[in-house]
Formats: structure tokens, sequence, C-alpha cells
């Protein structure tokens, strides 16, 4: 312990102490600044460096990547190339082709085309008369069959009734279903008497790469991008196109009813990008950014430095790659895969970090043996100041620990006491989540029984019907109405599997329904609920009466039997004894219709706004689940459609279901 007088002549401020010439301020800040200058250029030596080997490295690896994918589509346009040619030397396709009215050729050659696609693995296979109407298919017994459609419009048929052979990549008008399709003409004396089509799925192909952070994406000869790891890039193109362009392929229904617009894919303009480009690129290969630059809000992602922002890399919001090019196929396409710049941007921050972090050893290595003399000079007094610090931080230690010890002890007890009041408030939350479960369970058993009502009240008329036609001997009448129950007892059974539409959406599968059959149903479903109601159907006179909507028929008829019964159970829950319901249809060129009003007490303002939400009802309780509307909307949803809600002028509600005009023949 040193001696008390020490201690206070230590911190004595009139104390002396050692005396040091003082340094020059502008010899100081010109060293300071040189040591800045050197380290901002050798910070930007060490980025530049970095990126040129990783974009090299990464170029290299991508390229092998690009290498195999296109041997792999080109192997499999290779092995199909030829199949047209083949199928359509075969001495049944030339006799249909000879006399294409006759059944029996039809059906041998209808057989012959499956086989030959079984064995393929093709899409479809199918034979196109000079006409261009389809005459026999592989699928000639599946919905949606390619016999009997006209294929005049498509370019691959053109191109085959010139002598020449069709390629064509497009999205098919009656599957709905993208594929490559290869045409060979079938001539006979000269002249093209028909064309053999393959049609092909390449959509594997574009998994092959979904696996991958490095996206994969083949184009047309137009820039239009028709595969792609990428869903959002998928039919987008790499150009703007010019209007001519646009509606060629509006014409050819190339994309069918795909709005096919530019992908924000923009080359990396910078000094320093077009430096790396022509020092480590070769031709097909360039640096990219995919969105826009500048657009509000955009920060950089991480990985991104000041070195990147400096230099044009920075991603302004959109994602950065290298992408490089392959031709493949002889259509003309364009494949591109594209390798993320992130990793490389993050390796040269690493990199220029490093140099940084040794710069700066190096130059403190140097202020430390420039400080050295200093301190042996210091040493002595300071020692007599670390002396006495030492000993009133010992006590102050004491002190501190014995105040930590007694808040530790506090905290011990806040965290016994906490875990126990945790552990209760889990046990009554697994109790809330058990009862809820258990009032979803009744909730849905009581809707799905309010559902089946309609089809069990149907079923009741027909079987007592059914009885008198007996009784009478009228029996077509009865098997009619046999016929009928029969198609309710399969109406009740799909009904439950409605609930699916919030699990999944489905694959959709949609043709041209007429409107007329599907209100008709619904008006035969909902008769012995009617009673006193007045219903009326307006807008299905004269040309009317044909018309036809994109939809399936049984979610249709879904859709409108809900509608119209919730009408009937607003109008007896207002107890009006003069309840009439009105289903008025209209149409333009490209949407048709359906409006449902009732003379009801119309749609509370509270409950409008979560009207299609699921399990939301206004219904007393095991009256409904609350999922008829939200279904009907997801039913909507699914044709293209849109389904709204309102009120009417001098009370009630009304419903709208807006869809999409069919110009196809429509099923009954």
């Amino acid at each position: 312990m040193p001696h008390s007088d020490d201690f206070l002549a230590v911190h004595d401020p009139a104390a002396p102490g050692p005396v040091h010439a003082p340094e020059s301020s502008t010899r100081w800040w010109g060293f300071a600044a040189a040591l800045m200058v050197g380290l901002l250029a050798l910070c930007s030596l060490t980025w530049l460096f970095s990126v040129q080997r990783g974009i090299a490295a990464l170029q290299q690896s991508t390229a092998m990547r690009a290498d195999r994918y296109a041997a792999t589509l080109e192997s499999t346009l290779d092995r199909y190339e030829f199949l047209p040619a083949l199928v359509s030397l075969h001495p049944s396709v030339r006799a249909l082709l000879a006399n294409p009215e006759d059944p029996a050729r039809i059906a041998v050659a209808n057989n012959y085309l499956a086989e030959v696609n079984t064995r393929a693995r093709a899409s479809a296979t199918y034979v196109i008369a000079a006409s261009g109407l389809a005459l026999a298919a592989s699928n000639h017994g599946e919905p949606g069959s390619f016999v009997g459609t006209d294929y005049r419009f498509r370019p691959y048929f053109q191109m085959a009734s010139r002598g020449q052979i069709g390629r064509f990549y497009a999205i098919g008008i009656t599957s709905d279903e993208p594929g490559y399709y290869i045409a060979q003409p079938i001539e006979s004396g000269g002249k093209v008497i028909g064309v053999t089509v393959v049609k092909l799925n390449l959509e594997w192909f574009q998994r092959a790469g979904s696996g991958s952070t490095e996206p994969l994406m083949v184009s047309d000869d137009h820039g239009v991008i028709f595969l792609s790891s990428v869903p959002g890039w998928q039919y987008r193109t790499l150009r703007p196109l010019p209007p001519t362009l646009q509606a060629e392929l509006h014409n050819t229904r190339q994309y069918h009813d795909v709005d096919v617009t530019p992908l924000p894919i923009q080359p990396l303009d910078s000094p320093v990008s077009r430096w790396l480009a022509s020092t480590t690129l070769n031709d097909g290969e360039r640096l990219v950014r995919v969105g826009a630059a500048g657009s509000t809000g955009a920060t950089a992602r991480d990985g991104d430095d000041g070195q990147g922002a400096h230099f044009g890399l920075s991603s302004d919001g959109a994602d950065r790659y290298l992408e490089i090019n392959r031709a493949v196929g002889p259509a003309g396409w364009n494949m591109q895969v594209m390798a993320q710049l992130d990793p490389v941007l993050a390796s040269a921050r690493t990199a220029t970090i490093g140099a940084a972090l040794a710069y700066a050893c190096i130059c403190l290595l140097l202020v430390n043996l420039r400080q050295r003399r200093q301190r042996a000079r210091d040493m002595q007094y300071s020692r007599r100041l670390l002396e006495a610090a030492y000993d009133q931080l010992e006590r102050r230690v004491e002190a501190r620990t014995a105040d930590l010890m007694a808040i530790n002890e506090q905290l011990e007890a806040e965290v016994t006491e906490r875990a126990r009041t945790e552990g209760e408030l889990r046990a009554t939350q697994d109790e809330l989540v058990q009862a809820s479960k258990l009032a979803a369970l009744g909730q849905m058993a009581a809707g799905i029984t309010h559902e089946l009502n309609q089809p069990l009240a149907a079923l009741r008329t027909f079987s007592d019907n059914t009885r008198v036609l007996l009784e009478r001997g009228q029996l077509d009448a009865a098997t009619g109405n046999l016929s009928a129950i029969a198609d309710l007892t399969e109406r009740m059974g799909k009904i439950t599997g409605q609930l699916k539409l919030f699990a999944g959406k489905a694959r959709q599968r949609r043709n041209a329904v007429r409107v007329r059959a599907a209100i008709d149903h619904v008006l035969q479903l909902i008769a012995p609920r009617l009673g006193r109601v007045m219903l009326r159907v307006r807008g299905l006179d004269g040309d009317a009466a044909d018309l036809a909507v994109w939809a399936d028929e049984l979610k249709l008829e879904q859709v409108l039997l809900n509608l119209v019964g919730n009408a009937l159970d607003a109008i007896a829950a207002a107890g009006a004894e003069d309840g009439r319901v009105d289903i008025a249809v209209s149409a333009t060129d490209e949407t048709v219709t359906l409006v449902v009003r009732d003379n009801g007490p119309g749609i509370a303002p509270d409950a409008l706004p979560r009207l299609f939400e699921p399990f939301f009802t206004t219904k007393e309780i095991g009256q409904g689940l609350g999922l008829g509307l939200a279904i009907s909307s997801s039913i909507v949803r699914e044709f293209g459609g849109q389904l709204t809600a309102g009120n009417v002028e001098g009370g009630g509600a009304e419903f709208v279901v807006t869809l999409r005009r069919s110009r196809q023949t429509a099923t009954a």
C-alpha cells in the first residue's frame, strides 16, 4: 500500500509530470491522410480483383451447368424429331386421309396413335386433314380430345401445309397444357394431303432447375420466356414486343389467355461492370439485374457493401445475376442460366474487410513502435497511479459484488415465479384450444347437415312422385324420376367435398356450360322449398337461351343453389308473405352476369364486409356453418369471375356473379 501522502501527491493536479515535446499538427494530419488514401486504394483493388476472380469461377461452374442442360434438352428434341415422319408413313394414317369419313379407318388410326403415343411417352399424337380438321388423336377417348378441332390458325399446321416441318411451342387450346409441337407434312403425288403432329411436354425441364438457386429459362425467337424455373418469369418477354408481333401472338393463340408482359431484365451498365465483362466473360455471357432500378422503398439486400454501391453493382431492389446463353433446338430457342452474384460480392466484401484489417494491424504496429519509447518514460509514473487506482478498485469491486449477489438472488426468485406462471398459462391455452376444436366440430356437423337438406327434400319429392307414377303404370316418367334421384345422391356425396376448396386449389377443369341448363337444374332442386315464394327468371329468352360460360357445371349449380337458398332463408327469416326471388341474366361480348335478388331484410352494414369470410354467418346457431358464400366466392374466382353482394333499394339483397362468356358449343 502506498503512503497516504504519496497517494495524494499522485492525484494532485499541480503535481509535476513528464513533459513531452508536442508533435506538429500538420505532420500528424498529413500522416493520417496518407494512411486513409492507402486504405481506400487497398480496399478498392482487393474488392475489384476478388470480384473478378469470383465471377471467373462462377462463370466456369455455370457454363458447365448450362452445357449440361442444353445437351439434355437437345437430346430430348432430337429423340422426337423423326417421330411425326414415322407416323405419317403408317398405312392406317394414309388410309384415313384417303377416306376421312370411314368410321372403321378412324378407329384403326386412333388405336395406332394411342399405342405410338404410349410407347414414345409423348403428350399427344394426332393427324390433321389438309382442311385443318383433326381426324384422329391418341387422346380420342379422353375428355378434351383433339378430334374435331380446327387447327388452321396454328403456325405449325400452316408450315406443314406448305411442305415444311412445323415446330411450335404453345399452350393447348383444348387441354390448356403447354407443349412443343412437331408437325410433319404427309404428301401424295406432290401435294400435301395431311399433317401428323406430336406434342411434347417440356415442363420437366424447367423443374430440373427449380431446386437450385440459379434460375433457368428458355425463350423463343421472339424473346418470350416459355420455360422457367422461376414461376413469375414464365410467359414474360426479354424485351418489349412490337404491336405486329403482339397481334400475331393473339391471332395464333400461342399462349392462350396468358398476358405476355416484359420481364424487367437489364444489363449492368457501369464502368466496373463493363471492365469485368471484358476481362472475364465470353460471348453470350453478361451481367444483368432483374427488377426495376430506383423503385420506391428499395434497399440494398444482405451482401451489398460500400464497394458494390460505389462501383455500380448494388442491387437497387433488384436481383443481380451472371447470365449465360446457349442456343438450343432447331426452332431458334435460347436457353439462359442465371447465377446469383450476391455470393461473389459477399466473398469480395469478406476479402476486402480482411485486407483492411491487415492494413490496420500494420499501421497499429508502426504506431506502437513509435510510442514504445514514450511509454517507457511514462511507465514509472503510471505504475504509481495504477497502484492507487487498484486499491480503490478493490473496494469498489467488493461493494459491487455484494450488490450483484443480492440482485442475483432476487432475479432467481423472479425466474422461478415466471416459470410457474408460464406453465399455468400453457395449460389454460391448451384447454382453450381443445374447447375451440370441439366447438368447430359441432359447427361443421350442423353446417353440412344444412347443406344436405335441399337435396334430401328433393329426394323425398321425387320418391313420392315415383310411387304415384308406378301405381299409374307410367314407367317412363318413373324411370326419369329414378335417374334424377341417382343424380341427387351423387350430388349429396360431392357437397361434402366442397370443403377442400380451402385446403388447396384443385386443378381447374373448365368447359362451356349453358346458363339456362344450370338454372333449370337449380330450380328443380329448390322447388320443394319455394312454397308461396314467387321465383322468376329473366333474360334467357330468344337468342339468350344458348348463353354459355366457362365453368364447371356441378360447381356452377352449387353456387346458384347456395345463392337462391340464402335468398329463401332471408325471406323466411323476415316472415314476408309476398316473398319474391328474381334471377336476372345479362351478357356482353366478354362476360355473362347473373343477379340473384330477394325482397328480404337485406344485409346488415356491419356484416357486409365479412360476408365472404369462412365460418362467418348471420344465421342462428345450427342453421349454417358459414362456408356457403366463402365456397361460392372461391368457385367463382376459380372460373376467372367475381362474386359481389349488396343491398337493393326498397329492401332486399342482391348477389352478382360475373363469369367469362364462352363462344364454344356448351354442354347441356
